[in-house]
Parts: C-alpha cells; sequence; structure tokens
C-alpha cells in the first residue's frame, strides 16, 4: 500500500487555473452602493492592476509570475499523504487522502496568494499593505511574503483570535507587521464599535473594514484579502492542479472533495480544478454551526465588511452586522462567503454541511494520535466531517475515497485544547 504521494517539482504548475470557463454560468458581478457595477477601474483605490486583473479574468490559465513560482517552490508541492493511521482506527473501507498545506513557510495554505499578492504589490510600485486576519494564518503568511517583496504591513487582528492566539501577534511582529486588536482606536470604523462595546470580540467583518478605511486615500498603500475574491481563488489553485496529479500518482481518484469554509479559499484551492476536469465528485464545504453562512444565511447582495465601505457581492451571507462568538476557529468567522463558492453551492454542485466545535475537536485530537498531525481549528471541520463520512462507508460496506485539505496545522493553538 502506498502512503505518500512523491513531490516532484514538476508538479508545481505553471500556471493558475480559473474554474470559471467551466462553469455553466457566472456568479452576478459586485455593486457599487449607487447600483452600478464595479467595474475594475473602481477597484484601483484598494487593489494593484495586476490583482485587478487576476480578480476579473475568464482565461482558463493565468501564468504563475516567475518569481512568485520561484517562491513557492521552497515548500511546494505539499504533500498528499494516505490516512492509513485513520482508516485503521475507523476500521473503514473508505480510503481516506489528505492534501497537507500546513507544510507551507506560515503553516497555511495562505502562502499561495500571499506570495501573490506581495509581489503583484511591489509590482505596482506601493510599499505599504493594509490587511486584516482572523485566527492569525493569513496575517502570518502575509507578513512573510511582505518581507520577501519589500512592503511593510499593517494588520487589524480580531480582537478574539488576538487574545485567544498571542503567538500570531508575536510571528507577524517577528517579521516587521504592525498588529493591531480590531476594533480598534486607530479608525472611525473600529470607533463606533468601541463606542459600543468596550470589550468587543470583533469580527472578520469589522476588520476588514477598519484596514479598508486606511487604505482609502492613501495612494502609497493597498488593500490585501486572504479569502472571498476571485483572484484569492486563483491564486491557491495550485493546490488541486498537484492534488490531480498526485492523487493519479497514487492510482486512485476521489469520490468526495472536502474542506472547511470560511471565506472560501481552501475550499476553492482543493475543489476548483476537480470542478474544471469535469470528473463526477461530490463536493462539501464544511463551516462551523456557530457560524453557519452556507447551510443557513441568504444569498443576495451584501457588503464585505461591517462598515459599508466595500462593494457589494452576491454572496450567501448572515449579514455585514452579523457578529459570530469568539469560537477558535477564528479564520472561518465570516458573514459572508466567496461569490464563486457561493455560486456553486447554488448550482447544487457544492453541499454545505454544519458542525459543532466540540466535535471539531475531538476530530482534531483523533487525528492527532492516528496521523500525527495536530489540524488546525478551521482544518478540524473538514476531519469531522471525513470521519463521519468513512464511518458511513462502514455502514454501508462502501469503499469510498475521500479527499480533503488539511489547510493548517495547529501548533499555535495548543491552548485551545487544553
Amino acid at each position: 500500500m502506498k502512503r505518500f504521494a512523491s513531490r516532484d517539482s514538476s508538479y508545481l504548475p505553471s500556471s493558475y487555473l480559473n474554474v470559471k470557463p467551466s462553469l455553466p454560468s457566472l456568479p452576478p458581478p459586485p455593486l457599487l452602493p449607487s447600483g452600478e457595477v464595479a467595474s475594475p477601474s473602481c477597484m484601483e483605490c484598494l487593489f494593484p492592476r495586476g490583482m485587478i486583473g487576476h480578480e476579473t479574468t475568464l482565461e482558463r490559465l493565468v501564468e504563475i509570475p516567475s518569481e512568485v513560482r520561484t517562491a513557492y517552490s521552497l515548500f511546494r508541492p505539499t504533500p498528499l499523504v494516505r490516512a492509513v493511521g485513520l482508516e485503521r482506527e475507523l476500521d473503514t473501507p473508505a480510503r481516506i487522502y489528505y492534501k497537507y498545506e500546513g507544510a507551507g513557510p506560515a503553516g497555511s495554505h495562505k502562502s499561495n496568494t500571499a506570495l501573490a499578492q506581495a509581489f503583484l504589490a511591489r509590482e505596482a510600485g506601493i510599499t505599504r499593505i493594509c490587511t486584516e486576519t482572523g485566527a492569525g494564518q493569513w496575517g502570518s503568511a502575509l507578513s512573510q511574503a511582505c518581507l520577501q517583496f519589500g512592503s511593510s504591513l499593517e494588520v487589524f487582528m480580531v480582537r478574539a483570535s488576538y487574545l485567544q492566539k498571542p503567538l500570531r501577534r508575536v510571528f507577524m511582529e517577528m517579521h516587521g507587521a504592525s498588529v493591531h486588536a480590531s476594533p480598534s482606536s486607530l479608525t472611525s470604523a473600529g470607533q463606533s464599535f468601541l463606542e459600543k462595546d468596550a470589550s468587543h470580540p470583533g469580527s472578520l467583518g469589522i476588520a476588514i473594514s477598519e484596514a479598508v478605511e486606511q487604505v482609502l486615500g492613501d495612494p502609497s498603500c493597498c488593500y490585501s484579502l486572504g479569502s472571498v475574491l476571485d483572484s484569492v481563488c486563483l491564486h491557491q489553485s495550485v493546490i488541486g492542479q498537484e492534488a490531480l496529479l498526485q492523487m493519479k500518482e497514487m492510482g486512485d481518484f476521489p469520490d468526495e472533495v472536502v474542506a472547511c469554509v470560511g471565506g472560501g479559499s481552501n475550499f476553492a484551492g482543493i475543489a476548483f480544478p476537480f470542478v474544471a476536469s469535469g470528473e463526477g465528485v461530490s463536493y462539501v464545504a464544511v463551516e462551523p454551526s456557530s457560524c453557519p453562512t452556507l447551510t443557513q444565511g441568504e444569498l443576495r447582495y451584501d457588503y464585505g465588511d461591517s462598515s459599508g465601505l466595500t462593494p457589494r457581492y452576491m454572496m450567501y451571507t448572515l449579514g455585514c452586522d452579523f457578529v459570530p462568538p469568539p469560537i477558535h476557529a477564528g479564520g472561518l468567522r465570516y458573514h459572508g462567503m466567496s461569490p464563486l463558492v457561493s455560486h456553486l453551492v447554488s448550482l447544487g454542485m457544492v453541499r454545505a454541511v454544519a458542525v459543532f466545535q466540540e466535535d471539531v475537536f475531538s476530530a482534531a485530537k483523533l487525528f492527532l494520535r492516528c496521523e500525527g498531525i495536530l489540524p488546525a481549528p478551521e482544518s478540524a471541520h473538514a476531519v469531522s466531517y471525513v470521519i463521519d463520512s468513512a464511518l458511513r462507508a462502514k455502514e454501508a460496506g462502501t469503499p469510498s475515497v475521500i479527499l480533503f485539505c488539511l489547510s493548517g496545522h495547529g501548533l499555535m493553538d495548543m491552548a485551545a485544547f487544553s
């Protein structure tokens, strides 16, 4: 039995793979507050032109800049592993594989887009980037990327995670980033929320508002977003492209492709290349029951932030003013969902499932004992579903094949497990 796929350098893609040409239709475009379509030129106050080009392209293949690909080559291709220990523990006929993005330099899949965005900012002559982060994995990845490509970085970190995960803040600061608990007193948006609640736990929507406010009116600064956008989903396609080749090497092919969802980037990364391949696969997006965007939200136009500074996107949303409880999976505490992921759910191409935090932590501990890796709380949502799916396969006596994205490790989240 082969357990590990090789990490052959030829598996690292030379181009990003765009899912849009493979879809039967596209989601409606983003809108300005006036109701007009947000044209590419409207986005130039926030994003570098190269990023806008990635956001709006309909080309199937988009070349990865050589410097970005060189940066990827330090850790990509990432491992694809058959979870033999977990299969044995569950006594299941299912064959379980995971694509391990925790092997990246910041411990998650976020470096795939962080490196691209920092490079595109440098190419546009931008010297300062401002962003938000939930659990801190995105901020960690972007702090490394900014250091590599010569930009300063300011991060608004959701207050609940800022307090729960102080080592993430330390990691970002070690790479030169300035990190603020959000809501903060540095912006009008932050001040408005602190006036209502001085100990506000924060949300990704609020942190986005603060970051965007800092960028507007400063031509030397751009905004960087670690999920949701079409361009981010495009950058993350390196995950699924590698997985397709590695699964072929393993002589297997998934019946189910599974990943956790907060804004949708790591789900898109593992799933969209399989969608584009046209193969008959079941896709499952797993979210927290305390922030059930896909399973209980509405599909409608809504702002990406909590103060209405961004365009409105057609997406599943709980409302831009929704503040989820301070769960440990800080990266999944977002009110909205990627328009592309939302669109696939609305078309019936993707199934959404919500799981409870106590089941998530039990699954993470079991995975650690069986596979030797502690998943991040976000990734553990996928693990929880995979365990349930494998047990259903056992009951049915069906040898299904499950592939999931283990999008981050939990080594900085140990306090959550104590």
